[in-house]
C-alpha cells in the first residue's frame, strides 16, 4: 500500500512539474508574442544600400514579404548609385510581382540613381526629397588599359583564345575598332531596355524619356516634373502612404535584410569602392556607374 502511494505521489509531483514547465513556456511565448508584435499588422521595409552587385539577398527578402500574411505592404528604401544591370532587373521583376498582391511604395534617400532608379520602377508609387539625386539614365563600360605601364616594367602578356572577342576588354591592350563597335552595340541594347522599362512603368512615351535619358542626374523636384517619380516626401511619408493604401490603423515596421556587423560593412564598402574604381566610373563620380 505504501509503495502504491509513493508511486502516486511521484506521478503527481512529476505531472505538476511538467505542467509548470508547459505553463512557463506558454507564458514566455505570450511575452515574446507581445514584444515582437506577432499577430499585428506589419509593414515590411526593404533597404537597398550601396552599389548593387548581387540580387539574391534582396530577392529572398521580397519573397518573404510576399508570403508572410502579417506583412500588409512594403516600403522600399533606396540609397544606391546603381550597379549591375542584371541584378537591378531581377529585383525590379520581383517587386512588380509583389505589388500585384501588396502595396509597394519606394522611398528614395540621398541618392537613387541609375540602377537605383531602375529598381524604383517596381513600386506602385515613388517618392523622393527635393534634393535627392536620381536619374543618371544610361549605360557605361569603362576598361582600363595598363599596356604602357607593363612595358615600362618589362612585363608582357600572351593570350590564347577560341574566338576574336573572347578577350574583349583585356586590360593588357587597347580595344580594336571591331571590339569598340561590338561593345557599343551591347551598350545600346541595354540602354534601350532601360528606356523601355521607364516608358512602360511610368507611362511616358519613349521619345520623351530619351530627351532626359542621356546620363544626366536629376533632383527629386526635376524627377517629379518629368513624371519619373510621383511626389516629394521622406521615409515616413512613404510609410504613411503604405499604411493608407493597406487600410491599416497602425503597423509595426519589419526591416530586411538584417543589419550587418561592423566588419561586414567595412569589407563591403571597400569592395564597392574598388569595384567602382576599376570597372565602372571613378569613385568620385558614383552617379554614373550603371552598367
Amino acid at each position: 500500500m505504501k509503495r502504491a502511494w509513493l508511486i502516486y505521489g511521484l506521478a503527481f509531483i512529476g505531472g505538476l512539474v511538467v505542467s509548470l514547465v508547459i505553463l512557463s513556456f506558454f507564458l514566455s511565448f505570450l511575452l515574446i508574442f507581445k514584444e515582437k508584435g506577432w499577430g499585428k499588422a506589419k509593414i515590411g521595409v526593404l533597404e537597398i544600400r550601396g552599389i548593387i552587385l548581387d540580387s539574391q539577398d534582396y530577392l529572398l527578402c521580397i519573397r518573404e514579404f510576399s508570403e508572410r500574411r502579417d506583412i500588409k505592404g512594403v516600403v522600399v528604401r533606396i540609397e544606391s548609385p546603381g550597379g549591375s544591370v542584371g541584378a537591378a532587373q531581377e529585383i525590379l521583376e520581383e517587386l512588380k510581382n509583389l505589388k500585384k498582391v501588396k502595396p509597394v511604395v519606394v522611398s528614395m534617400g540621398n541618392i537613387a540613381a541609375s540602377g537605383g532608379l531602375y529598381i524604383a520602377l517596381g513600386g506602385n508609387k515613388i517618392l523622393a526629397s527635393p534634393g535627392t539625386i536620381t536619374g543618371s539614365i544610361g549605360v557605361i563600360i569603362e576598361i582600363p588599359n595598363i599596356e604602357k605601364l607593363l612595358k615600362k616594367v618589362g612585363i608582357e602578356s600572351e593570350t590564347i583564345k577560341s574566338g576574336p572577342y573572347k578577350d574583349t576588354g583585356s586590360i593588357y591592350r587597347p580595344l580594336t575598332s571591331e571590339e569598340k563597335k561590338y561593345l557599343q552595340e551591347k551598350v545600346n541594347r541595354v540602354y534601350e531596355q532601360f528606356v523601355k522599362a521607364i516608358s512602360e512603368e511610368r507611362k511616358i512615351p519613349i521619345e520623351k524619356v530619351k530627351e532626359f535619358a542621356d546620363g544626366r542626374f536629376l533632383t527629386g523636384e526635376e524627377a517629379v516634373a518629368l513624371g519619373l517619380i510621383d511626389g516629394l516626401g521622406n521615409f515616413w511619408t512613404a510609410v504613411e502612404m503604405v499604411r493608407s493604401m493597406a487600410n491599416l490603423k497602425e503597423a509595426t515596421l519589419i526591416f530586411l535584410p538584417k543589419k550587418k556587423n561592423i566588419l561586414e560593412r567595412f569589407l563591403e564598402e571597400k569592395a564597392s569602392i574598388w569595384y567602382e574604381f576599376l570597372i565602372f566610373k571613378p569613385f568620385y563620380l558614383p552617379i554614373k556607374n550603371y552598367e
